[in-house]
């Protein structure tokens, strides 16, 4: 065997390693306005608020984006600053604890930059009013030592577009949340056309060929979020690569089955939260603390990661005494429902 044998079976089979995924993780991003599916409403007015801004020689208004994880608000921040040839920045609301902590952001920004702040419900209260004046005058109040030898100096701010994520609307506080100029979006689910666009993009990203009928199954599954849609993806990939086989409806059915996806898409946790509502609580109603109690949860993560989900697919109801699992939950577990809950929440 010649010496230059093993250097092309090397290059026949490149070792991919934790960078380059990261890479490719990044290259499923949109990049554009026509790479972005969904979410058109939103799109259209962004684009009416960058072009008048550029036309007017101004730097885009404050802009605030909330919806539940996964939909694309951090991708919009950066289709923002691709569109109007803008560097960013990007922090998040607990990563800022200091008022010097944000001193420090603000003042090392250039003239245009936008500032990326995700979870922006996190920030300490504190803070959030320092970022007032900055973000109505452009101005930065910075008191200098205590007691009756303090003093408030102002420094000026270079001109900057902020751009907040939440997935907390309402823990955002009704003086920050008016300050947001350039609108305030909301961010829905997609529908099953609009996911299976997405798959198709990220599998031709991805070099990988993918049936129809196994496009519109992870569709099915995704949970109507572009995130959730390219992670499932990406393990059909891997599931069909190991097995050498297509990706097709089987694979996908296979694939996902092993990740513990059902057919519409919950996991595990959801169907356990809904069996710890219908055994547990009679199907309801059952108060947030106990259920996450008896789910050993985070009541946040009941309410922000399983909920919306499940409140979407109309498989619980939230009712003034608590949360109560709907007849549709119960047929999707195969449960029989009881003939007297029938009229019980009307």
């Amino acid at each position: 065997m010649s010496d230059t044998e093993p250097n092309k079976n090397a290059e026949q089979k490149p070792q991919r390693n934790g960078s380059e995924e990261r890479v490719l993780d990044q290259a499923l991003r949109p990049g554009s306005w026509d790479e972005y599916i969904g979410q058109e409403n939103i799109k259209k007015n962004l684009k009416i608020l960058l072009s008048a801004a550029k036309e007017r020689g101004h730097i885009p208004e404050h802009i605030l984006f909330y919806g539940p994880p996964g939909l694309g608000k951090t991708t919009l921040a950066h289709i923002i600053a691709k569109e109007t040839g803008s560097q960013i920045k990007i922090t998040s609301g607990p990563a800022i604890e200091k008022v010097g902590d944000l001193a420090s952001i603000l003042t090392n920004l250039s003239s245009g930059d936008i500032l990326f702040i995700d979870e922006i419900h996190r920030l300490n209260k504190t803070i959030e009013e320092v970022l007032y004046p900055a973000m109505e005058s452009g101005v930065l109040d910075i008191i200098i030592g205590k007691g009756p030898s303090a003093r408030t100096i102002q420094l000026e701010l270079p001109p900057f577009t902020l751009i907040g994520a939440t997935t907390r609307i309402a823990m955002i506080s009704s003086p920050l949340r008016s300050r947001f100029s350039g609108g305030v979006y909301k961010l829905e689910f997609y529908n099953e056309d609009e996911i299976g666009k997405i798959i198709e993009r990220s599998a031709d990203i991805l070099n990988s060929e993918i049936e129809s009928s196994a496009k519109k199954e992870i569709a099915k599954r995704s949970r109507m979020t572009p995130r959730t849609a390219n992670y499932l993806l990406k393990r059909v990939r891997d599931f069909a690569q190991v097995n050498k086989s297509a990706i097709d409806e089987k694979s996908v059915a296979e694939a996902l089955t092993m990740l513990g996806v059902d057919s519409i898409g919950l996991i595990e946790s959801d169907r356990t939260l809904l069996h710890t509502i219908i055994n547990k609580f009679g199907g309801g109603p059952v108060g947030l603390n106990t259920l996450a109690a008896s789910l050993s949860e985070e009541e946040a993560t009941v309410e922000e990661f399983h909920e919306p989900y499940l409140l979407q697919l109309g498989l619980i109801e939230r009712t003034p005494r608590g949360r109560v699992a709907t007849e549709k939950a119960y047929k999707h577990l195969e449960i029989e429902y009881p003939i007297e809950k029938q009229n019980k929440f009307l």
